[in-house]
């Protein structure tokens, strides 16, 4: 019974953080149809604004004011990203290929500017909640807690953006037919623009999350975009709700996977799972029909 728990309460935990991290990509993918491969550097962008912010050999502001503001500037970034390296290039008959080369060597840059800020010293965050909490024997983190409980939150928040906001529904608009939505005045330009600094706040969110219960290092955010990749293969690349789904599946087979046949095989089972989805359905197991943020 404890090992069920324990799998379950871990699976739920690892389906947080797939969540929040896939989202963003998925976003990014639905509205301009270009995946973000600066995408995992955001999420330890993120963590490393946070800790300047948060701890006390940077400004040693609280963490509840930190989150909101490294959200906000990582969001900037991300629009910044955005403008210079993909809105010049829409259009073009091989902006998937260049947008894959554009970020990547983006990403590297930012991740060895991070390098010269900060150094190699790994860092960590302060816990969302320090502690810890039992119940019926059962001992967890009230930091993983706040995570599995704020993840659902926060997606429904961005949920009724999508859904019961003026932006929310151009973008909709915008994910579903790019010339229809001129042809009512809206602007496509701008919204991908949107889309990218929605992303990457969610993306500084997964990260100040990772840094709160791990390690930082300027390297950090490889395994990240990689999970966020697999996530979103096997949930569908047309909508943000398969990802989300996706994301616990995910993150339980991981849980029973490292339990049971330990994590050195765990890595192999993911991206045999992957490999089977993309025989078997490659438009991904949840994916929706059509390509809209539903």
């Amino acid at each position: 019974m404890n090992a069920l728990v324990d799998i379950i309460f871990s699976g739920l935990f690892q389906g947080s953080l797939y969540a929040i991290m896939a989202v963003g990509l998925a976003l990014v993918w639905t509205t301009s149809g270009v995946f973000n491969f600066a995408h995992g550097v955001l999420i330890m962008l993120g963590a490393y604004l946070c800790w300047q912010l948060a701890d006390e050999a940077g400004f040693g502001l609280p963490l509840y004011l930190s989150l909101p503001v490294t959200m906000i500037a990582v969001g900037l970034l991300g629009w910044g990203l955005q403008a210079l390296v993909v809105r010049p290039f829409i259009g073009h008959s091989d902006i998937v290929l260049i947008v894959v080369i554009m970020t990547l060597a983006s990403g590297s840059f930012l991740e060895n500017m991070t390098l010269e800020v900060w150094g190699p010293r790994p860092k960590q965050l302060p816990p969302l909640l320090p502690g810890t909490s039992s119940f019926m024997g059962f001992t967890a983190s009230m930091n993983q807690l706040a995570i599995i409980v704020a993840t659902p939150v926060i997606l429904l928040g961005v949920w009724l953006l999508l859904h019961r906001t003026r932006l929310g529904l151009s973008l909709r608009a915008v994910a579903q037919n790019n010339d229809a939505s001129r042809l009512v005045g809206l602007k496509p330009g701008f919204l991908f623009g949107v889309s990218f600094a929605l992303a990457a706040a969610l993306a500084a969110l997964a990260g100040i999350f990772l840094g709160s219960f791990k390690f930082m290092s300027p390297g950090m955010g490889t395994e990240p975009l990689t999970k966020a990749l697999i996530v979103v293969i096997f949930g569908g690349i047309g909508s943000i709700n398969g990802p989300i789904l996706a994301a616990y599946i995910i993150g339980l087979i991981e849980a029973a996977s490292t339990y049971y046949l330990g994590l050195y095989w765990t890595p192999t089972l993911l991206f045999f799972i992957l490999i089977a989805t993309l025989m078997i359905r490659p438009e991904g197991l949840l994916a929706v029909k059509k390509r809209g943020l539903s």
